[in-house]
């Protein structure tokens, strides 16, 4: 099977503790500064046809020319990151893209034989999802649709790292 071609714009890794992870994806790739957003609470989501809450927190950092996401759910309840992982263990969990048609690229995945495994949407009424694309590649796929919100929030984390000298590695969103 081969998956639909959008680029990725981030890569994102599930772990125990965002901030000491955050310290570890620095001192080992130079990664930051990190823009931490804590117990995120989602308006709705459905994973694999069932409600479901997935409370988590996330670090936003830059890493090269991608965003390094970092993830830690905050509730044991069904979601992509419990698909991939125990509240006690760490790895890739997905690379992020952003399409110009979000449900154009669903389709685009469900006709490439892979499910959209969860739909979800944040308080501020952006809509995500994540793609099973495990079998095939190790990871999940997460789509998100061009807005100028994101693109501004994905800029901000670019610019912060431009000439960014290793302080203040955690900045609160």
């Amino acid at each position: 099977m081969t998956l639909p071609r959008y680029a990725p714009v981030q890569i994102a890794y599930h772990v125990q503790d965002i901030e000491s992870a955050a310290k570890r994806m620095h001192d080992t790739f130079g990664a930051g500064p990190f823009f931490v957003n804590r117990e995120i609470q989602l308006s709705h989501a459905i994973h694999r046809g069932e409600a479901c809450l997935f409370v988590h927190s996330s670090a936003y950092g830059q890493w090269g020319e991608l965003m390094l996401e970092l993830v830690q759910q905050e509730d044991d309840g069904p979601s992509p990151f419990r698909d991939m992982y125990a509240k006690h263990e760490s790895g890739i969990h997905h690379i992020a893209t952003i399409v110009p048609d979000q449900r154009a690229a669903y389709a685009a995945y469900q006709k490439a034989g892979f499910e959209v495994a969860t739909i979800a949407q944040t308080t501020g009424g952006t809509q995500f999802a994540f793609i099973d694309t495990l079998k095939q590649t190790g990871h999940f796929v997460e789509v998100y649709e061009e807005a100028p919100v994101l693109r501004n929030f994905y800029n901000q984390v670019r610019v912060a790292a431009l000439n960014w000298q290793g302080q203040d590695l955690l900045r609160d969103l």
